[in-house]
């Protein structure tokens, strides 16, 4: 369902396929998993390669980033498709998360 890529700063987790009830659990688990390990200090979900999300995958990376909120951890979405966008946009969580085009636009950012 997804990778995960460590850098020295910063880890990137690259799910692919769809996130809904049926795996947000496991998702979310690998998110807190990840953001546990303190192994940087900046987490990325590259969502390249997603195809949908249902409110559970959403509740998912909602939960993330409050963990990641409550550790002083950064917390990062890309290359989130125009369908998958939308979600975030009516729900206005395009607010909560710091949201980028490209996954190369957030490695400027940071660099």
């Amino acid at each position: 369902m997804q990778s995960v890529l460590t850098k020295s700063h910063m880890s990137v987790v690259k799910p692919s396929g769809h996130i809904n009830a049926a795996n947000a659990a496991d998702f979310q688990q690998e998110l807190t998993s990840v953001l546990s390990s303190r192994q940087a200090s900046t987490v990325l979900v590259d969502m390249a390669q997603v195809e949908s999300l249902d409110s559970a995958g959403l509740m998912a990376l909602v939960a993330a980033l409050t963990t990641a909120q409550q550790m002083g951890l950064r917390f990062a979405l890309c290359g989130i498709s125009p369908s998958i966008r939308i979600i975030f946009e009516v729900t206005q969580l395009d607010r909560a998360f710091e949201i980028f085009a490209e996954c190369s636009s957030f490695e400027k950012a940071v660099a």
